[in-house]
């Protein structure tokens, strides 16, 4: 939901600039100046701004404005998160704004940011390595603020730079769209002297950003580790990662979900935006070798959709199976499910589905039975021959498998995989 203080101001030619009559700071709070920081008694805060593609590679701390509901569901990368407001006071202020007026949401919002505005800025001080002084805080926030939205919105200049000289200590600012929330915190931070700059056109820019990017991928020539649940494929590629850096793409640690109906087992399943900036991030990473590995996926991992061009890549990738003893992938399986402490809540609300999906009355209650009497070899045992076994043999589609390997020993296959794919003329499909 937008509010009042999600309202992009930008300057413009000519605009008469208000002078502040309170812009005097009280005695022992004289704010030092930073370049473009407005001048003492001038009514006038220039913010400078940098884009997306500016801050891309985290070049510069990012400090995301936005309440904790926004941030969670995604963020820029490495972004700290300091909330102006919680999901809460967010949701408050947009109601008034819609039921009452900008002016009265513009108050209310105000009245809260006076209560915390001091945690606020001390939490950003702390991770961005400043100090401040709280009455200070209070003063400049005042001298800003204090006179209203117009007031406020007239005061403010956004003047995008370059970004090629940026002072020690640089950090960038950003809430939803570039609107009042990071503009005030930028304006007031600046006249605590610190090198505050804000992300122009905020998370809505970069998320834009990252949609325009998805669309462009391009990927060297792609080997998909296909197999039966258990037999560690997961492993495997990670063996492969730590012995060949940037040769994989782990599409389940992306979406944090192994991809089945008990693979968000204790984990926590990413939305498709935090997906989407993960995998972007990953992809941004780049590929030092003339080849990327991919565990066989189907396009949906849990709720993560991959992108057109990444699931194209996977689906014409040369295919290896993988193959394991049923002692191995019990093995394998059970340190799964229980590698979390919360796993075994997740399971025993899930394993009552399967049972019915097993579809006969004799597994009623069975499933759920050996979880709680921590039988955990017999209940994998079970669900691989009754379950997954079946559904893949079912589901899978039939690949054109270009050589099987055995997977009991993760380090061991990793090593031969890449052997292999090193000698490989294969074409791809």
């Amino acid at each position: 939901m937008a509010s009042v203080l999600d309202s992009p101001v930008r300057c413009s030619a000519g605009r008469a600039w208000r002078t502040l009559e309170s812009n005097q700071t009280t005695p022992g709070a004289q704010a030092s100046q930073v370049p473009g920081a407005g001048p003492q008694g001038s009514g006038e805060y220039r913010l400078p701004s940098l884009t997306t593609e500016q801050v891309a590679g985290g070049r510069w701390p990012l400090v995301d404005l936005r309440s904790p509901g926004e941030f969670a569901e995604d963020h820029l990368p490495g972004a700290y998160s300091h909330p102006l407001f919680d999901d809460t006071e967010r949701a408050l202020v947009g109601t008034v704004y819609n039921k009452a007026s900008p002016d009265e949401a513009y108050a209310r919002g105000l009245e809260i940011t006076a209560r915390k505005v001091s945690a606020l800025t001390d939490g950003i001080a702390l991770d961005m390595g400043f100090e401040v002084d709280s009455a200070e805080v209070l003063a400049c926030m005042r001298r800003i603020a204090g006179d209203g939205k117009q007031a406020l919105e007239g005061r403010l200049c956004i003047e995008p730079t370059d970004g090629a000289t940026l002072p020690q200590g640089a950090f960038v600012l950003h809430c939803w769209r570039g609107g009042l929330r990071s503009q005030s915190v930028c304006a007031l931070l600046r006249e605590l002297g610190q090198p505050a700059y804000l992300l122009e056109g905020g998370y809505k820019a970069y998320r834009r950003s990252v949609l325009n990017a998805l669309g462009q991928l391009q990927f060297p020539r792609a080997y998909v580790l296909r197999g039966l649940t258990g037999v560690g494929k997961t492993l495997v590629l990670r063996e492969i990662e730590r012995l060949a850096p940037g040769a994989t793409i782990d599409l389940e640690d992306l979406a944090q979900h192994r991809s089945s109906i008990l693979g968000a087992a204790g984990l926590e399943p990413v939305s498709q935006r935090a997906f989407e900036s993960r995998l972007l991030e990953r992809h941004r990473q780049g590929y030092p070798h003339d080849f990327v590995f991919y565990e066989g996926e189907s396009r949906k991992i849990g709720n993560a959709i991959q992108p057109e061009l990444v699931w194209e890549s996977l689906k014409q990738g040369v295919d290896l199976r993988l193959s394991a003893t049923l002692a191995r992938r019990v093995e394998v399986l059970s340190e799964d499910y229980l590698e979390r402490s919360n796993s075994r809540d997740f399971l025993e609300q899930q394993l009552p589905f399967l049972e019915q999906r097993l579809g006969t009355d004799k597994f009623r209650g069975v499933l759920v039975g050996h979880l709680r009497e921590n039988r955990i070899s017999e209940l994998v045992e079970l669900l691989l021959e009754r379950y997954y076994d079946p559904l893949y043999k079912h589901s899978e589609p039939d690949h054109r498998v270009a050589r099987e390997f055995n997977a009991d020993d993760p380090t061991r296959c990793a090593e031969e995989l890449l052997a292999f794919v090193n000698k490989s003329q294969l074409p791809v499909g």
